[in-house]
């Protein structure tokens, strides 16, 4: 058996939201190889509780909108392992595509409950045992559309914007206290949540084609490796960081 990329993760907690599908159970996938011990949360409780039990982790079943959720999902890493090392955050939603002006005030608060203030309310609760350790290693999964604009699709890119706003400033004030907080901002990556858009027809996923250079679509495992690396030591100077993988479209 190989020995694991990140031999110094062996043993450790992680933390991850949205871990059902997608980003979120790529991570999980990954972290679980190199023999961390896992929590996940999910408010998808048949898929959230198969993965649990092939992976051998903790399942929460809950939304991180509710803050119930988000410090119960913190109180399991402390009350089943006794610490919390990483966390990745990953829960997020799309929203149905429309102008600003045809976009209703609940369309854009559900996107922004989940992608903005679930973040931050898993921020709020991750950072306290971490602070106290004086170690630890927060990702939050934004999107390139934090970094533009986003055509119908203004509350994704006005939440996801926000995440690196939010990011920047955890790691600030988190900066003398041995805890780092960096972002990703995946380009599109085929996940459930894409594959829901792509059934719009073959034009638009030839029209996304189009804007990468490389001309694929991203894979949920090349975030997860990018969530893995920025949670390792390999990244321990690595804080407040955005980093994009997205085959070069923004480039």
């Amino acid at each position: 058996m190989a020995a694991p990329l990140y031999s110094d993760m062996q043993g450790n907690v992680a933390l991850i939201t949205g871990a059902a599908s997608g980003i979120g159970e790529a991570c999980a996938r990954q972290f679980a190889a190199q023999g961390c011990r896992l929590v996940l949360m999910d408010r998808d409780e048949s898929r959230l509780l198969a993965l649990t039990a092939e992976l051998g982790a903790i399942a929460l079943c809950g939304s991180v909108t509710e803050e119930a959720s988000c410090m119960a999902a913190v109180d399991a890493c402390l009350r089943h392992f006794g610490k919390l090392d990483y966390a990745v955050n990953s829960a997020g939603i799309a929203g149905k595509p429309a102008t600003v002006t045809d976009t209703s005030l609940e369309a854009w608060q559900e996107v922004i409950n989940v992608n903005l203030t679930g973040v931050f309310l898993c921020l709020k609760h991750q950072l306290q045992p971490m602070r106290s350790a004086g170690r630890g290693a927060i990702v939050n999964i934004a999107s390139g559309a934090g970094l533009i604009g986003t055509p119908q699709l203004s509350p994704y890119c006005a939440s996801k914007h926000g995440v690196l706003g939010l990011t920047r400033t955890a790691a600030m004030e988190c900066a003398t206290s041995g805890v780092r907080v960096n972002s990703i901002l995946p380009g599109s990556t085929r996940t459930p949540m894409l594959e829901a858009s792509l059934q719009q027809g073959p034009a638009l996923e030839q029209m996304i084609l189009n804007s990468i250079p490389c001309g694929r679509l991203g894979t949920a495992d090349e975030i997860a490796a990018a969530a893995l690396w920025l949670c390792s030591s390999q990244a321990s100077y690595v804080n407040g960081h955005s980093m994009v993988v997205d085959g070069g479209t923004l480039a």
